[in-house]
């Protein structure tokens, strides 16, 4: 699921995990100084204190200034950006929200993740290196999830609301005896993420119909047997406009490039180098609010996975598992979030894709977890 860490492009001073309500644990991080939850009222910590207020409807808490090299790259984005600007395309109708039922029942039966019933969990500081037990407990997992989402796919139709997704989804889960992770996680109400459109991310189902020419990002996580595995994909519905369906393909593509240069002793930054290169060849934005995560037994861990350009010290280990999962747009890469503290979506009401996997790196590269054979 897409709870991604962030460096969010309005202030150069924040690092920001994505959610919806407020935390007050108190957590050292490893390589952050501070960090930054979205959600209903701010926070302000450094390493050894912690202190709250209001502000805007969402915690920031401070980090460490960019560097001059951050910098200077952010610069050199916007002004590459600027000077590729896509063929104009058809905007869709803006979103709106429709009616949100509430969350489905999960049977007794079925082991809840720790965060269920409790404040929104501070990313742990622990990279998740796996034995050959968890590494097959999280194949699992993941490959529970990938079906999920396929079976997802077959339900995007014009007429069927983001809402049936949904209690498709949940059906499909608990019957296989997992948990949906995004339920009750901050308090997110439902069991799957659905983003339609202009929506970057963490869009809430609900009662809207999706439409003909449509396109949506389905995001699922399940937990199973203690461990999360999490993944998502763009999906059209019926009739998608060319420049759209492009868009949709070159997100695809960019987790792909991104993938194949991942193994043991690899830098994360060159996760976000393949990302920007071939994104910003097509002229398209990449995203850098929201990022990737460490995940295992944890919903969202370090490494925090950033997916343009940087400069981030760290290197990948044999073992671990994270997702990657980019955002791009047909426009401007900033956001506006609606009062539900989740559902966020592109400021200029331009397309957004997206796609996710989660990756075990190995030795010699990196094998994609959430794939199955058919």
């Amino acid at each position: 699921m897409g709870f991604t860490a962030s460096l969010p492009r309005l202030s150069p001073l924040a690092l920001q995990l994505s959610s919806s309500s407020p935390s007050s644990s108190e957590s050292s991080l490893s390589s952050l100084s501070s960090f930054h939850l979205t959600g209903s009222s701010p926070i302000h910590f450094s390493l050894s204190t912690l202190s709250s207020g209001r502000k805007r409807n969402n915690f920031v808490i401070y980090a460490k200034k960019r560097s001059g090299l951050e910098e200077a790259m952010r610069i050199r984005r916007q002004r590459e950006l600027q000077k590729t600007v896509p063929v104009a395309v058809e905007k869709f109708t803006p979103l709106r929200r429709g009616k949100v039922s509430g969350p489905l029942s999960v049977p007794d039966d079925i082991p809840r993740p720790p965060y269920v019933g409790s404040k929104m969990p501070a990313l742990a500081r622990e990279h998740q290196i796996h034995d050959a037990e968890g590494i097959a407990c999280m194949k699992a997992a993941c490959e529970l999830a990938a079906r999920v989402l396929d079976y997802a796919g077959t339900l995007v139709k014009p007429s069927v609301s983001t809402n049936e997704i949904d209690k498709a989804v949940h059906q499909m889960i608990i019957d296989a005896g997992a948990y949906p992770s995004p339920l009750g996680y901050g308090g997110f109400p439902k069991s799957v993420c659905t983003s339609v459109n202009e929506c970057m991310c963490h869009g809430i189902p609900d009662s809207r119909q999706l439409q003909d020419g449509d396109i949506i990002n389905i995001d699922v996580t399940v937990y199973l047997n203690g461990y999360h595995g999490d993944t998502s994909k763009t999906f059209l519905c019926g009739n998608v406009n060319e420049i759209t369906r492009r868009l949709v393909r070159v997100t695809e593509e960019c987790l792909e490039k991104a993938i194949a240069v991942c193994k043991d002793g690899a830098n994360f930054k060159s996760i976000g180098k393949q990302i920007s290169e071939h994104a910003e060849s097509y002229g398209y934005g990449v995203v850098d609010r929201f990022v990737g995560h460490g995940v295992g037994t944890v919903f969202h861990s370090e490494p925090v996975i950033y997916h343009y350009r940087n400069d981030k010290p760290g290197r990948m280990v044999e073992g671990e598992t994270f997702t990657i999962e980019p955002i791009l747009t047909l426009g401007s890469i900033e956001c506006i979030e609606w009062p539900d503290n989740w559902t966020t979506l592109t400021d200029d009401g331009s397309p957004a894709a997206q796609f996710e996997h989660t990756i075990l790196i190995t030795k010699t590269g990196a094998e994609i977890l959430t794939k199955y054979e058919s």
